[in-house]
Order: structure tokens, then sequence, then C-alpha cells
């Protein structure tokens, strides 16, 4: 089969599209037909700077049809349209995916938001509602929220009734972050962002802020009002996590740690992954494709993903 692979961690350059064998399909695993793969933020952040053997498939999510099952899972079948997580292998033909780590696409859902919706909106439910515990009418910034995970905090948010305060730049990012839900759009490159979320909640705050960045900890925190939470998630800024909480301490201030690596086969949260993929083919929430590339193409659609500022998930096709 053809994959992506990476030798050695680098620009998107160091990606090289060639022949691999197929994967074998485990005792308890799926093997996948890909149909489209999403680039994740961890793909980017492990292509850049996580060895490991060679020549090796960079990947978490895509979705495909099932083509062959482990003798030991008996909840899945051939034939199958299925969107599928694993911590690599996803930039390839074929996928080799324990079972429990995928769910079934319904019939109306285009394959390419099936692939990006697990990894996105699971993120994002368990930050604003399972660790945000956003109540209605309560105040949410969302860092970030032209990204993936952003997006999809954007439209759980507002769907919750918060009134919800997103973090972007440019005119065409903050009218598409206002129909999906927004209710104000800071633009990060023209205005301050603490100033305005205080100007804009009275001084208060934000009750809660979700931050998918890391460099901009210490600037949610001083947006957060006092005894607010704060649900912090991955790290696409790539500088350090260091922040001072003295005044997070005298504020009694809440922060959370997210990272969902090992939560997805929890069955609250693989249940909650299907009620998602659901209310996306319903068309109750929308996952957002910025642009697709063909798989041949997986440097040029690194590239893009890291350096184009994409409104979404950019997707690749074998």
């Amino acid at each position: 089969m053809k994959a992506a692979v990476y030798d050695n961690p680098g620009p998107p350059t160091v990606l090289r599209y060639i022949d691999v064998p197929d994967p074998v399909c485990g005792r308890h695993d799926v093997l996948i037909a890909v149909e489209a793969i999403s680039i994740e933020g961890g793909d980017l952040i492990n292509r850049r700077s996580t060895p490991q053997q060679s020549p090796w498939i960079v990947g978490y999510a895509a979705a495909g049809t099932v083509v062959a099952v482990g003798e030991d899972v008996r909840d899945r079948a051939v034939g199958q349209k299925v969107a599928a997580f694993d911590l690599q292998g996803s930039h390839a033909e074929l996928w080799s995916v324990p079972a429990g780590r995928t769910w079934l696409v319904p019939d109306s859902l285009d394959m390419a938001q099936a692939a990006a919706l697990p990894i996105s909106f699971g993120t994002a439910h368990q930050c604003v509602m399972a660790r945000g515990g956003l109540q209605e009418a309560e105040t949410t910034l969302i860092q970030a929220a032209a990204g993936g995970v952003g997006l999809a905090a954007v439209q759980l948010a507002a769907e919750a009734g918060a009134n919800v305060i997103a973090v972007a730049s440019g005119t065409e990012r903050a009218a598409r972050l206002i129909e999906l839900g927004a209710s104000h759009v800071i633009d990060r490159l023209e205005n301050d962002v603490v100033e305005q979320v205080l100007r804009l909640t009275g001084g208060k705050g934000a009750e809660l802020v979700i931050d998918p960045v890391g460099s901009t900890l210490q600037a949610s925190l001083s947006a957060l009002a006092p005894e607010g939470r704060l649900v912090f998630v991955g790290n696409a800024g790539g500088g350090g996590l260091d922040v001072d909480l003295w005044h997070a301490m005298q504020n009694n201030q809440t922060l959370h740690g997210v990272f969902m690596g090992p939560l997805f086969e929890r069955p609250t949260i693989h249940k909650r992954v299907d009620e998602l993929l659901k209310a996306a083919a319903d068309r109750r929430l929308k996952v957002v494709i910025d642009r697709a590339f063909p798989l041949q193409d997986a440097s040029k659609a690194h590239d893009y993903a890291e350096t184009a500022k994409p409104l979404g998930r950019v997707v690749m096709k074998p």
C-alpha cells in the first residue's frame, strides 16, 4: 500500500509518499480502507519533533470502510463505514485499528467530516462540558476558535446557551464564527484579548476559558473570572506551559488539563462521540473542512495546515 512516512522529524518536507507493507489486522482490530484522513494538531507536533522507528506512518484520525475484522471482534463487520482514532498510522491507504477506537458513520455524513469529528468534537465536549462544567448563560472564552477544537467548542458552548467570546484573526473567520454561534469575536492581531474580555464582561472576566494553544495560558488566566474554570488542552502554540499561579490561587480559580489519548475507549466518551456523529449527520453540528489534498501531497497538506491558518480541518484522501 501507499503511505506518507518520515524517517527523521522535521518540517513537512520530511514526509515521503512510498510503498510500505500492508498492515496486519490483529485479533482485536479492524482493517480499514481509508477514504479520508484528518490532519490533527498532534500529527504536526509529532512530525516536527518526535523520533520514531523508521519509516513511521504518522496520523491519528481517518475514516473509511472496514475490509477485515479480527477474530475477537464482535461489533464490527466488513463493509461498515467507520471513523477511527489511534496513535499512528492514518496517513495510509489501509489502517489497522483496535475496534474499540472506531465509531460507525451515519449514512448521511460525509466521510471527510466523519474523519475530523471524533478528535475535535470529542475533545471540545470534554473541555466544555465534562471538565468545564459549562452552565447556561455563562460567558465562555475560546482561544484559537478557528481551529478544529475551537470551532467545535464554539458550537457546543452556544448550543448549551453560553455567551461565547471567540478569539481568532481576520474578518472572514470572525463572520464564520458568528454564524456558528459566537456572540463576540476578538481579533487577536488587532486587540488585546484580556482587555476586550474584561470590557465585554463589565470587568468580571469569563467564567470558563478553553485554551488549546498553551502559549496563551497566562492571558487566559488573566481573562478568567474569580472562581472561574480554565481548561487547557494540547499545546498548539508549541511553547512552554509555565504560568504564574499566584493570581489564580488568590481568585479561587480552577485549572483542568485535558489529554484525550487514553480516554476515547471509555464507554461514556465512546458513546458521546457516537452522539456527536449523529448530531453532525442531522446537521445540528457543523464539521468545518478547510481544504482537501491527495495523500500523495502529504507534505503540501502538512505545510498548509501549519502555515495557512486554515479555518477548520485540513484533510487528505488516498
